[in-house]
C-alpha cells in the first residue's frame, strides 16, 4: 500500500509519517496554501526525508523558472502538478528526467476520469482528487471527498491514486470501495490547517494499512 502524507511542514512530522509507514511526503509550494514552504524551507525538510520514502512537491501551474528552481534546489523524486497543466507540459517535464512527475484531476463525473487518460504517456501517475469548493482558492487540501462509486470498473490505463477528503474514519472503507494503490491525505491529518497533528499521521497509515 502507497501512502502519501501530504503538506508537511517540520521535520517532526516528516519522521512521524515515515515512521507510521508512509512511502511518500508531500511539500507544498503554493503561496494560497496554509501549508506552504518556501523552497529555502522545503530543502531543508526535503533533507529530513530519510531513505526508502519518496520525496513529493506540489505545485500549481509553475513557469519555467519555478520548476528549475524546484529541481536544483530541493531535489524531489517526485513533482506533483496540481493545477492546469496540460498533457504536453506534463510531458515536456517528465522528459527532463530523474524525478517522477504526478497529475492531481478532479473528478465530478464518469467522463473526469475519461479525461484522465489524455494525461496516458506524459505522467507516471494521476491522482483522482475531489472538485474544490466554488469559494476555495486551494485546487486541494479542501476536506472535500467525491464519489467514489465512479471508480467503480473504470479502466485504469494509468498508475493512480485517491485523494480528497481521507481521514483516519474513512480511508480503509476508501481502499475497499476503489482498489486504490495508493492514498493521499493532507487536512484529514490535522488539527487545524497547515498543522499536522503526528497522531492521526499514525492512525492513518495504520488504518490504511490493515486494509
Amino acid at each position: 500500500m502507497l501512502i502519501k502524507a501530504c503538506g508537511l511542514t517540520s521535520a517532526e512530522t516528516i519522521a512521524a509519517a515515515a515512521q507510521a509507514g508512509a512511502t511518500h511526503v508531500g511539500l507544498v509550494h503554493f503561496a494560497p496554501s496554509p501549508r506552504h514552504v518556501e523552497l529555502d524551507k522545503a530543502a531543508r525538510l526535503r533533507a529530513c526525508v530519510p531513505q526508502g520514502v519518496k520525496a513529493v512537491v506540489l505545485l500549481v501551474d509553475p513557469d519555467a523558472d519555478l520548476l528549475a528552481a524546484v529541481i536544483a534546489q530541493v531535489k524531489p523524486d517526485v513533482i506533483q502538478l496540481h493545477g492546469k497543466e496540460t498533457p504536453e507540459q506534463a510531458a515536456r517535464l517528465r522528459q527532463q528526467g530523474g524525478f517522477e512527475v504526478w497529475k492531481a484531476l478532479s473528478v465530478r463525473s464518469a467522463e473526469s476520469l475519461a479525461d484522465a487518460t489524455r494525461y496516458e504517456g506524459a505522467v507516471d501517475r494521476v491522482l483522482f482528487d475531489a472538485p474544490p469548493p466554488a469559494d476555495s482558492t486551494l485546487p486541494g487540501g479542501n476536506g472535500e471527498a467525491f464519489d467514489w462509486t465512479l471508480l467503480k470498473g473504470h479502466d485504469h490505463r494509468i498508475d493512480w491514486g485517491l485523494a480528497g477528503g481521507l481521514t483516519p474514519d474513512n480511508v480503509a472503507a476508501a481502499i475497499h470501495a476503489t482498489g486504490t494503490p495508493l492514498v493521499d491525505a493532507s487536512s484529514g491529518l490535522e488539527s487545524a490547517p497547515g498543522v499536522k497533528d503526528v497522531g492521526k499521521i499514525a492512525a492513518f497509515c495504520a488504518a490504511a494499512l490493515s486494509a
